[in-house]
């Protein structure tokens, strides 16, 4: 099949380049490259990083509008602009959504599935609505959430599913209606998200699996902020075991401790 993608995030970058190895791929949909990093530097979407790798054509409007380029359907994954009523009966959209919805609708679906203590989630792949991730679905299916997973091996484990999902939708996509019992939002995740509560070793160990390897959640430890990448409970107890302090490499928890001052 003729396909386009939507996509802008490194999760769309894992299913564009998944699905790559098994459609032709007519174009990417992405946004305009943005400023990042510390020195804020204009750089591409990670998925205009992986469209040019595969020597797929990219358009970056900066509101969502399609090319004229003919394709059977357009797999939407986390491109992070809301498509309007107008495009969408132009064209089968489908959107990849890494939760078991209705659980988990919008912008942070992996992440709030960790932070509330979720023993499972999955993926879920759904005809693109108007409504944020209300669409009828097409296929689910469901994982458990170990403990030794953060939101990055959440992440690759559901772009595998979503493009072996996907291959067995697109011939011949039929739909059932979400229900709206059990609906549950995923807001974005906010400054105020990414602070340790080092009082709580649960929710610390939790926030930490979270927010890595992509964003960071930060405590303040032998009096210094530091970011903590990763960490483990151990009866009990919030153990740190990676981190990062303010304007320096990421090390292991005991080269930071020794290198704290008394």
């Amino acid at each position: 099949m003729r396909l386009a993608v939507a996509a802008t995030a490194p999760f769309g970058a894992d299913v564009l380049a998944r699905l790559a190895a098994s459609h032709e791929i007519a174009y990417l949909l992405t946004r305009p490259d943005a400023p990042r990093g510390r020195g804020r530097r204009l750089a591409w979407p990670p998925a205009k990083e992986t469209a040019e790798e595969l020597g797929i054509a990219v358009h970056q409007p900066p509101r969502p509008e399609l090319p004229p380029e003919p394709v059977d359907a357009i797999v939407v994954c986390a491109y992070g602009l809301l498509i309007p009523a107008t495009l969408l009966e132009q064209a089968l959209w489908l959107n990849v959504h890494p939760s078991l919805l209705p659980r988990w609708r919008g912008a942070a679906p992996v992440e709030r599935a960790i932070l509330a203590g979720d023993e499972t989630t999955g993926v879920t792949i759904h005809e693109t609505v108007e409504a944020l991730d209300a669409g009828p679905i097409a296929a689910q299916e469901a994982f458990p959430i170990e403990a030794a997973d953060d939101a990055g091996s959440i992440f690759a484990r559901s772009a595998a599913i979503a493009a072996r999902l996907l291959d067995g939708v697109l011939p011949n996509p039929s739909f059932v209606p979400q229900p709206d019992t059990g609906a549950t939002y995923a807001e974005k995740i906010t400054p105020e998200d990414r602070e340790l509560d080092l009082a709580d070793p649960v929710d610390a160990w939790r926030r930490v699996r979270a927010l890595s390897p992509h964003i960071g959640a930060w405590a303040e430890l032998h009096g210094r902020r530091v970011i903590v990448w990763r960490a483990r409970l151990d009866d009990g107890a919030f153990v740190p075991e990676e981190v990062q302090p303010e304007g320096k490499r990421r090390m292991s928890y005991d080269e930071f401790a020794r290198g704290v001052r008394p």
